[in-house]
């Protein structure tokens, strides 16, 4: 493994979205509040929650805005590389895939978690956070921003335009975001839309980290770090395939 490589390509990536801080980790914050407050105010009364229906929706903005900017840290960076003709920087040096892969989830997962304490540093003057289980927090973070930092690259990798990244995200990362339970429990959703969350790894992960916060007598977190790990593991081999077959990047 070429280590000052691997380490360049690191700061590059991390450096780009710091570069625009601003944009990439203050604006998601501020969005995450402002669908906090909003939300909360419109829906508080007809829910029938055990718990304040706020310190159920605060932990899963939060890792939402955590899994969304870090599918966009990747595929922005790979496709931008793309549209500018630059991408030869990136397949000409003797970086073997497995590098490539590493450095840009390792990059995507920092902006996620410097986007995840942001939110959760002003969500505190609204909501008492109580911590139940750190190892929960830490293993969704890091599945949950893996996982779409991966599914990023993938999408990277096929887009050739903006136009089709913003297809992906409107067709898929953003439904998949709604039937997650992030704004409300599974459990009240109708079939066929209940099991179709239940096959939906953005459910696990906002589930899983949710509970670091609140006990909410949900599926076993033990089914869901198993189903995101085989999940990673796929989507890993995956972008490994593409990527040492060069399609859509070589050609």
């Amino acid at each position: 493994m070429s280590f000052i490589g691997s380490f360049t390509l690191f700061i590059k990536e991390v450096k780009r979205f710091l570069k625009v801080y601003q944009q990439t980790i203050v604006a998601p914050a501020f969005t995450s509040l402002l669908f906090l407050l909003v939300i909360n105010v419109a829906i508080e009364d007809r829910t029938n929650y055990k718990f304040n229906y706020i310190d159920f929706l605060a932990p899963g903005l939060i890792i939402m805005g955590m899994m969304q900017n870090s599918f966009a840290n990747t595929s922005s960076s790979l496709l931008s590389s793309k549209v500018a003709g630059n991408i030869v920087d990136l397949l000409m040096p003797p970086f073997k895939v497995n590098e490539i892969i590493i450095v840009y989830c390792m990059a995507a997962i920092i902006r996620s978690i410097l986007v995840g304490i942001l939110t959760f540093l002003i969500m505190m003057p609204f909501i008492n956070f109580d911590f139940l289980n750190f190892y929960n927090l830490v293993i969704f973070s890091i599945l949950g921003s893996m996982l779409l930092a991966l599914i990023g690259l993938l999408a990277g990798i096929w887009a050739e335009k903006f136009d089709n990244m913003s297809a992906i995200t409107n067709f898929v990362i953003t439904p998949l975001t709604f039937l997650s339970g992030t704004f409300y429990s599974i459990d009240k959703l109708k079939e066929p839309f209940y099991t179709i969350s239940l096959y939906n790894p953005f459910y696990y992960i906002i589930d899983g980290f949710r509970n670091s916060f609140i006990f909410t007598e949900t599926e076993s977190m033990f089914n869901g770090i198993v189903y995101l790990t085989a999940l990673n593991a796929i989507m890993y081999l995956v972008c490994y395939y593409l990527l040492k077959s060069g399609w859509k990047l070589k050609s």
